[in-house]
């Protein structure tokens, strides 16, 4: 199993070209794509989402939330931001969800990687 971004989703949703789009492609043909709850929750608030999108996300496995997911998201960003590198909320609790469920991540936005360097979260 490989989790996907709100940014990956919305490139593949547009048709826009790139790796993370041939990795979520190829990861759906298979079976293998699951949603951080926070990217369903991103990716289902746009109003202008075609309805057949909306069908075919809310279809996808989502990651479960762990116990006390809230104290390690925030010791994960703490760990992040004491290096003075950019640590969105949003990011920093779809990241955690992976490393949770140690799984990887397809994205395409370059913030994920600082949680990559200093919090063990896999990038596909």
């Amino acid at each position: 199993m490989v989790a996907v971004d709100t940014s990956t989703l919305i490139a593949y949703i547009q048709g826009s070209p790139g790796r993370d789009v041939d990795l979520l492609a190829d990861g759906l043909r298979i079976n293998q794509i699951v949603l951080p709850p926070l990217v369903v929750a991103e990716i289902l608030s746009e109003p202008k989402l075609p309805a057949a999108h909306r069908a075919a996300l809310q279809a996808l496995p989502l990651l479960e939330i762990l116990p006390d997911y809230w104290f390690r998201a925030a010791a994960t960003r703490s760990i992040v931001l004491s290096r003075k590198l950019r640590a969105r909320l949003p990011d920093t609790l779809i990241a955690q969800s992976c490393i949770d469920h140690d799984i990887a991540l397809i994205t395409r936005d370059g913030d994920f990687r600082h949680f990559a360097r200093h919090c063990g979260l896999k990038l596909a």
